[in-house]
């Protein structure tokens, strides 16, 4: 390792080692936590318990029967979180630091393209961010299986879990890192750049969790039962709320035209207004992927829309 690369590491080996500490860190707390949590599944106390999202209680105190997953949800608040810790601790001084202080003039004079000083720089910053967010969304994965979608455990539409997990905490990562390396190019001070950073961040991972309570990216399914017979199970679907009635016609009305859950008042009530058939929608656990992929394709495209505009402007600003 030599020239702009190894400039490279010795300014970012700091944001490195740190990253790494914090993969080491949340190793060792879900090999704890997780092997606590395997005890509890061995020792027969909770055979009992079906999947869905009933509680599952003790058979002696009627008290609801739960892991404990709440180490594990912090674990999902990090995913969730690294990419506005990137981007502002990492991506906003990337080029920001050395704009700031000048010395990019200096790295500049020793025969070093603009294309070098940004890609060496980008290109170990990727990639770190890369090894630590897909290590970190494996760790989840991996902690998470023995419960997971039980009612003692945690349901994949938690948003812990669904943004928490999988390829689109790396995807996320990339364009916390993506957003906060242009910011940094584009203000004057690294200060500057970190608080704008913060923001566009921030805004963006909560603009992305709203998507996916209003189910704008990836729609329901409906779910229709003829007559008055019961409903299919919710198991491990997503419900959205939204339960209703079917005439013959086709019209969907809201549940509360026949407020029963079943029995001789719902037959007499549905027959009194035409109602042929009863619906709700929710996301099946098969969604999982679909909200996953979207994430990934949304804030992968980002990411990549923003470092072809950091490299557009270089030439301009630096």
């Amino acid at each position: 390792m030599k020239g702009s690369l190894w400039l490279a590491w010795r300014q970012q080996r700091v944001s490195a080692g740190i990253g790494a500490a914090a993969l080491v860190v949340a190793v060792a707390v879900a090999v704890y936590f997780r092997s606590g949590m395997l005890d509890a599944l061995h020792s027969g106390l909770f055979d009992h318990c079906a999947t869905g999202p009933l509680y599952c209680t003790r058979s002696d105190t009627g008290l609801p029967l739960l892991l404990d997953v709440e180490p594990l949800k912090y674990l999902g608040v990090l995913n969730i979180a690294l990419p506005v810790v990137i981007g502002v601790f990492w991506g906003a001084p990337l080029l920001g630091r050395d704009r700031e202080l000048g010395t990019h003039r200096l790295v500049l004079a020793q025969g070093v393209s603009r294309g070098q000083w940004f890609a060496s720089r980008f290109a170990l910053a990727a990639a770190t961010t890369i090894a630590l967010s897909g290590l970190l969304a494996g760790v989840f994965s991996w902690w998470w299986r023995p419960a997971a979608d039980r009612s003692y455990g945690l349901f994949w539409y938690d948003n812990t879990a669904l943004s928490g997990s999988g390829p689109r905490v790396v995807a996320a990562a990339l364009f916390g890192l993506a957003a906060g390396t242009l910011l940094g190019l584009l203000a004057r001070r690294v200060l500057a750049a970190m608080g704008l950073t913060l923001l566009a961040t921030g805004v963006t991972t909560l603009l992305l969790e709203w998507t996916h309570r209003a189910r704008l990216l990836v729609p329901p399914h409906t779910y229709v039962s003829a007559g008055s017979v019961p409903k299919a199970p919710m198991g491990e679907k997503w419900s959205t709320g939204t339960y209703g009635l079917i005439t013959a016609s086709g019209r969907h009305d809201d549940v509360l035209k026949c407020a029963f859950p079943s029995g001789t008042q719902l037959k007499e009530c549905m027959a009194a207004h035409g109602y042929v058939a009863r619906f709700y929608k929710a996301n099946p656990a098969g969604d999982y992927w679909a909200f996953q992929w979207t994430d990934t394709a949304v804030l992968g495209g980002l990411a990549v829309v923003l470092t072809v505009v950091t490299v557009l402007l270089l030439r301009r600003r630096v």
